[in-house]
């Protein structure tokens, strides 16, 4: 069986959807669109799609079953909601609401009406999170301690209406999101403790970036950075184990593994000129003493995104993505927002 797909939103990311993800999904085909923006009507049609003349005209189709919400923010949960009072499933990009509430309010319907209703996390899909994934399961470098995931630019905000806070703008829930979601995917433990700062060099009235650390349970502290002003980019990856480093350079997955060489014979590190003086602690270590490694092959999942929706339809199968945990990432993102405001340690228990 096909399901017929209405997308709502004809921007980057909807146009995205409709012409790369699904082009050549044999169980999902795109019908239609609808955008109040005439410009994207006309691509509409130049690439080959019904265009709606309203909302509500989606809504009232019976021949529609899926609705992907690809709009600004700030309209996610009124247009989400609508779809699934209309017995249609629902698809939303992310960040799926701005606040935590709006997104129980989208759960506590699709419960109701019997709908699915699933955010499109895609970047759990991407190979450096998959690859760091795979390290920190199977202690590569040993019992995993710190968390390095960054992710910078030097082109500011998007343009449009990522600058404005009333339509949920702001670097924190736009790159913030998937970076907390693999994050949170990844480590298996509750938050302790979470502190941040957001930065408005640019001007702006909402973030161009942000640091949080976060601490878990377990003991892990992890730090996530989103930067639009970074001429020189960081490592995509850092992590550090009892036995060894894991570094993931870029989405290319140029990097590598440092681990301690167990039952190697000991040699003391020799002093090196470090500036003006000398040290032992800084010295590299000896060729015997470590093994530089290619990264591992990663564990993928078995499905992409979309053909788990229509398992999770056909009620074959559990979401890939799950509501609840999108939920937890929300209200990671407002706690990150409130240590930012108070300039302080939030503990928590989240």
């Amino acid at each position: 069986m096909a399901y017929n797909l209405v997308i709502v939103g004809y921007g980057g990311m909807g146009s995205y959807h409709a012409n790369t993800i699904l082009k050549d999904n044999e169980s999902i085909q795109v019908i239609g669109t609808f955008d109040i923006d005439e410009a994207r009507k006309a691509a509409s049609d130049v690439d080959g799609y019904k265009t709606y003349d309203s909302y509500q005209a989606v809504l009232d189709d019976n021949a529609v079953d899926i609705i992907l919400i690809a709009t600004p923010n700030d309209v996610h949960k009124e247009l989400a909601i609508a779809a699934l009072q209309a017995k249609k499933h629902v698809v939303c990009e992310k960040p799926v609401t701005i606040h935590s509430k709006e997104l129980e309010e989208i759960m506590d319907a699709a419960i109701q009406h019997d709908r699915l209703f699933m955010v499109h996390q895609n970047r759990r899909w991407d190979e450096d999170f998959l690859t760091m994934k795979t390290i920190y399961d199977k202690n590569v470098v040993g019992n995993v301690f710190q968390i390095e995931s960054r992710v910078h630019g030097a082109n500011g905000i998007p343009g449009d209406w990522r600058h404005l806070k009333e339509y949920g703008g702001g670097m924190l829930l736009d790159w913030g999101v998937h970076l907390l979601d693999q994050l949170l995917v990844m480590v298996d433990s509750r938050i302790t403790s979470v502190y941040a700062n957001l930065s408005f060099v640019l001007g702006d009235e909402v973030d161009d970036g942000f640091q949080t650390v976060i601490t878990f349970e377990n003991g892990i502290q992890a730090l996530i950075e989103v930067g639009t002003t970074n001429f020189i980019q960081l490592p995509r990856w850092y992590v550090k184990g009892t036995e060894g480093t894991a570094l993931i350079n870029d989405w290319s997955l140029n990097g590598h593994i440092v681990t301690q060489n167990r039952g190697a014979d000991f040699e003391h590190p020799k002093p090196i000129k470090a500036g003006k003086g000398l040290t032992k602690t800084m010295a590299p270590p000896s060729e015997k003493a470590i093994t530089k490694s290619e990264l591992p092959a990663y564990d993928s999942p078995t499905e992409g995104f979309y053909e788990n929706v229509v398992a999770v339809i056909e009620k074959r199968e559990e979401p890939y993505v799950k509501n609840e945990e999108v939920l937890r990432v929300m209200r990671l993102i407002e706690v990150i927002f409130e240590a930012a405001d108070k300039n302080e340690v939030i503990k928590t228990r989240l």
